[in-house]
């Protein structure tokens, strides 16, 4: 890619909102469906961005074992939950809606790229009111498989009209830099506040292909916008 880039996709969790509080809600009231104490969301952040059943799956083995009749009820309950009501407590990081409107002025379309389910995906665009933003949004069951895989930020930009070569991925996490770099994406930001489980510096070492930034605002600079 030279120059700045024709799309842009974005990660959701940890990207674009801080939707820890409700995750946190919805999963809280399924563990206390079985008799079992709630998470702070502070260790609720470090479960999340597997997915909706990873996320269940993960709290319910770690936090008194898997139930004999396995986690799948749990997950649909989970996932009803949410679904709901998923943007209550939910709030959109500084400057993002901002940024977002002066990335397509500038000529950019936009995508979003999430292993949330889509449902509650497009349900949470909306509820934040950035939703007419996008071009195309992918969630973690639109593909048989999710990040760190590359298929779903494929399917996003086919379904810009994009080569990944001319196009960025910004996001949050170890999954979001694997997926960027699988996909052979050339600009891959990461937002230093998203919900990490590896330390950024060795996500992006100096002078390596991920590059990390501290607010959302500045994403359209580094980009070229």
């Amino acid at each position: 890619m030279t120059g700045r880039p024709r799309a842009v996709v974005f990660d959701l969790d940890g990207t674009l909102c801080d939707s820890v509080p409700d995750l946190t809600a919805a999963l809280n009231r399924v563990l206390e469906e079985q008799g079992r104490p709630p998470l702070p969301a502070a260790t609720v952040r470090t479960l999340v961005g597997d997915g909706a059943a990873v996320l269940v799956r993960r709290a319910l083995a770690e936090f008194g074992g898997l139930p004999p009749e396995g986690a799948e009820p749990h997950i649909a309950r989970f996932i009803a939950l949410y679904e709901a009501d998923p943007s209550a407590r939910t709030r959109l990081f500084p400057g993002v809606a901002e940024t977002l409107g002066r990335l397509v002025e500038a000529g950019a379309v936009l995508g979003v790229c999430t292993n949330k389910p889509l449902r509650a995906t497009r349900r949470l665009l909306s509820d934040l009111g950035i939703a007419a933003r996008f071009t195309a949004v992918v969630g973690g069951d639109s593909y048989p498989t999710r990040k760190p895989s590359p298929e779903p930020l494929l399917g996003v930009l086919a379904a810009l009209g994009v080569a990944p070569a001319d196009a960025a991925y910004v996001g949050d996490n170890e999954h979001d830099a694997a997926t960027g770099l699988a996909a052979g994406v050339p600009r891959v930001l990461l937002l230093r506040y998203g919900y990490a489980r590896v330390p950024y510096e060795e996500l992006a070492p100096p002078g390596g292909p991920v590059e990390l930034l501290d607010g959302f605002v500045d994403v359209p600079r580094v980009l070229g916008f």
